[in-house]
C-alpha cells in the first residue's frame, strides 16, 4: 500500500486529502477558520492560524486512517492565491498575512501605475496590478508599515508557509509566483528589475521552481507535530486555481472550469503564453508542461450568497437558499443583482465596485432574491467567458466546482447562462485532488499528470444541458446585468 498526501490552504478552511495509488481516494478532512477585518477594506489571517488547522486535520486523519496515513510516500500543496505571507530572517510572520480579498492598497496602486509604464506591465506582467495581490500590499507595507518591511527576509503564499513547516525549506513555485504580479509571466522568473523600480529588494524572493519538484523533506520537529513520518518528499505544490484544474481533469485546452467559492472564477487551460490586451483578465504559469491559466476572478462568488443568508435572509442553511431559489421562474421576475460586494476585478477592475439589487418590485420576497443572487454571480462569470473566448480560446463544456457545484438549480442556471453543458467532478475537493497529483508526480507515483488524471479523476453521469427558453431569457438580462453597471458605476466611486 502507498497513498499521497494533499493539503489545500483555502480563504475559509484548510483540508487534507489521503489518496490510494491504486484505489483513489481515501478521505479527506477539514477545518475551517475565519477572514479577520481589523479595520474597513481589510483582509487578514495569521499564518498560524493555517498551520494549527494542518496539525488538527492530519491528526484527524492518523486517527481514522491510522495505516493509510502510515503509508503516507509524497505530499503535495495547494492554495489560496494572490495574498502576502512576509516572513523575517528566523521564518516567522512579520505580520498577519493580507489576503486576496483586501483592497487597502488604493495609493499603492496609483504609485505602481506611474513608476511602471503600461508596456511594462503588459509584457512582464501580463496583469493589470489590483487590490490584494502581493505586489500592491508589499508596497502598502513600504508606505505604512515601514519597521516591519525593513524586517522581511522572504515573501511567499500561504501554502508555502505550510510547505516550510512541514520541511524547513523556504521557496515557492511558478503558478503562486506569476499571481503575485512580483513575476516575469513568459520567463518564468522573478521580476528583479521591474521591482526594484518600485523600491522593493529582490533579495526578499525565494527560489521558486517548477510545481511537481521536489521541495524538502519532512524534518523531525514537524514529524513529531503531525504524526507524518520524517523524510517523507513535499513536492512545492500550485496555486489553488491551477491545482484545481487538475483535480477537474482540464489538463487540455478546450475545457473551463466554473469554480464558485468565496469568490468565483472561469478559467483554462492554454498551450501558449497569450493575454487580454486590455488586461481585464489574468494569465499565469500553469502547473504542468511549462503551460499557462487564463482566467477571470470575481470577488464575491459564494461570499454573496453567504451574504444574503447570513445577513439578510437569517436562514440557517445554503440548501433553503436553493430551495427558495427553485421555485422561481428564471429571470427572477426581472430582479437583478451585482455581485459587487467588495469591488470587482474581471472585467471591471474597479475597487470601488458596489453590489447592487435592481428591479425590485411589492411581489418580489426571499425567492427571488435568492435566484437573482445566484443569476447575477453566473452573469458576472460570464463577462470572463466571453473575454476569454474572444481571445480564440474555444470551450467545449464547462466543469464546475466549488459550493455552488451541489446546487442543482445553480448548475443549471450556469448550463443556461452560459449556454453550455456543465457537469460536476465526483471528488468534491478538486484543489485537493489536485495536490495529491502533483506529489504522486514529484515522488515517481504516476507516470503524468495526465495518467493520473485518468485514473483518478470520474464526473457525475448528469450532464445539466441549457435549456433553450432559459438560454433566450438570460441573453436579455446579461444585456440588462452589463448596462446596469455601466450607468451607474460613476455613482459607485
Amino acid at each position: 500500500m502507498a497513498t499521497i498526501l494533499g493539503i489545500d490552504i483555502g480563504t475559509s478552511s484548510a483540508k487534507a486529502m489521503l489518496l490510494d495509488i491504486e484505489k483513489g481516494v481515501i478521505d479527506t478532512v477539514s477545518e475551517g477558520y475565519d477572514v479577520s477585518i481589523p479595520e474597513p477594506d481589510c483582509a487578514e489571517q495569521d499564518p498560524r492560524i493555517w498551520w494549527d488547522a494542518v496539525v488538527n486535520i492530519l491528526g484527524n486523519l492518523r486517527d481514522k486512517h491510522s495505516a493509510e496515513f502510515s503509508q503516507i510516500k509524497s505530499i503535495g500543496f495547494s492554495g489560496q492565491m494572490h495574498g502576502l505571507v512576509p516572513l523575517d530572517s528566523e521564518g516567522n510572520p512579520v505580520r498577519p498575512a493580507i489576503l486576496w480579498l483586501d483592497q487597502r492598497a488604493e495609493a499603492e496602486l496609483e504609485e505602481i501605475n506611474k513608476t511602471l509604464s503600461e508596456k511594462q506591465i503588459a509584457d512582464i506582467l501580463h496583469n493589470r496590478v489590483f487590490n490584494g495581490f502581493a505586489l500592491s500590499s508589499l508596497l502598502w507595507m513600504k508606505n505604512n508599515e515601514p519597521d516591519n518591511f525593513k524586517k522581511i527576509a522572504y515573501v511567499m503564499q500561504p501554502k508555502d508557509y505550510i510547505r516550510y513547516k512541514i520541511t524547513g525549506e523556504i521557496g515557492t513555485e511558478v503558478s503562486d509566483a506569476s499571481a503575485t504580479l512580483l513575476f516575469d509571466v513568459r520567463k518564468r522568473r522573478w521580476a528583479e528589475e521591474l521591482v526594484r523600480e518600485l523600491g522593493i529588494p529582490a533579495s526578499i524572493f525565494p527560489k521558486c521552481l517548477e510545481s511537481s519538484d521536489i521541495a524538502g523533506y519532512v524534518t523531525e520537529e514537524a514529524a513529531e507535530k503531525t504524526g507524518l513520518r520524517k523524510g517523507t518528499p513535499a513536492v512545492y505544490g500550485a496555486g489553488d486555481q491551477q491545482a484545481q484544474s487538475i483535480g477537474n481533469g482540464a489538463v487540455r485546452e478546450g475545457l473551463v472550469i466554473c469554480n464558485i467559492g468565496t469568490g468565483g472564477q472561469i478559467s483554462t487551460y492554454s498551450e501558449k503564453d497569450i493575454y487580454d490586451s486590455e488586461m481585464r483578465t489574468h494569465t499565469f504559469c500553469h502547473c504542468i508542461n511549462k503551460a499557462y491559466t487564463i482566467f477571470g476572478a470575481i470577488l464575491c462568488g459564494g461570499m454573496s450568497l453567504k451574504w444574503l443568508k447570513n445577513n439578510i435572509l437569517h436562514v440557517d442553511s445554503f440548501e433553503e437558499i436553493s430551495r427558495q431559489a427553485a421555485e422561481i421562474e428564471p429571470g427572477s421576475g426581472n430582479l437583478l443583482f451585482l455581485p459587487y460586494l467588495s469591488g470587482e476585478r474581471t472585467p471591471h477592475m474597479n475597487p470601488h465596485a458596489k453590489g447592487v439589487f435592481f428591479g425590485l418590485q411589492l411581489g418580489h420576497d426571499s425567492r427571488y432574491m435568492s435566484r437573482a443572487v445566484m443569476e447575477g454571480v453566473t452573469f458576472a462569470l460570464k463577462d470572463s467567458l466571453e473575454i476569454i473566448e474572444s481571445m480564440g480560446i474555444t470551450s467545449e463544456r464547462v466543469l464546475a466546482s466549488g459550493g455552488a457545484a451541489v446546487s442543482e438549480v445553480w448548475l443549471q442556471i450556469q448550463a443556461d447562462i452560459f449556454d453550455k453543458e456543465v457537469q460536476v467532478c465526483k471528488v468534491k475537493e478538486q484543489a485537493c485532488l489536485g495536490a495529491c497529483i502533483l506529489g504522486g508526480v514529484g515522488a515517481g507515483y504516476f507516470k503524468s499528470i495526465e495518467d493520473a488524471c485518468s485514473r483518478f479523476v470520474e464526473f457525475e453521469e448528469e450532464v445539466y444541458k441549457p435549456i433553450r427558453k432559459n438560454v433566450e431569457t438570460y441573453k436579455g438580462n446579461y444585456i440588462t446585468f452589463k448596462m446596469l453597471y455601466e450607468n451607474t458605476k460613476e455613482f459607485m466611486h
